[in-house]
């Protein structure tokens, strides 16, 4: 189960961090621990890879994937969690955790796909269109087609 944090900036941009572990971009946040919450996961996550203690605030999106062949026949299908991380200040400083991260930036919704993979631009689209509404997303993967 992982959580992760939709931050946007007063211009609406959405703020990406870029991973070093792996050549991808996403929402910040991460894998929540054993018995953790989502929220408490995304709160903790948000802390440490940006110096942010940030509150979540409510569910945007859910978004379920299957088990992935690569990790073996034990290997167990995912959830990830989206929280409306509220608009930052752009004078609210952002320290990145450099053991995981290289890189942030706020990126407009016209350019999302330009850095986020199939599965993380339909999550963070889902997550934006909710913030507009007063719903949340469900995003199963089996909506997203054979090119997920």
């Amino acid at each position: 189960m992982s959580a992760a944090s939709l931050i946007t900036d007063p211009a609406g941009g959405v703020l990406l961090v870029k991973q070093n572990y792996r050549d991808a971009w996403a929402l910040p946040g991460g894998i929540c621990e054993f018995g953790e919450p989502p929220h408490e996961g995304c709160r903790r996550e948000v802390a440490e890879e940006l110096g942010l203690d940030r509150p979540p605030g409510r569910l945007l999106a859910v978004d379920w994937y299957p088990p992935a062949g690569q990790y073996g026949p034990g290997a167990r299908p995912a959830a990830y969690f989206v929280f409306d991380g509220g608009t930052l200040d752009p004078a609210q400083p952002i320290t990145l955790q450099e053991e995981e991260l290289e890189e942030y930036r706020f990126v407009p919704a016209s350019g999302l796909g330009d850095l986020l993979v199939t599965p993380v631009l339909e999550r963070v689209r889902a997550a934006l269109a909710a913030l507009q509404s007063a719903g949340a997303s469900y995003v199963p993967f089996w909506r997203a087609g054979a090119g997920r």
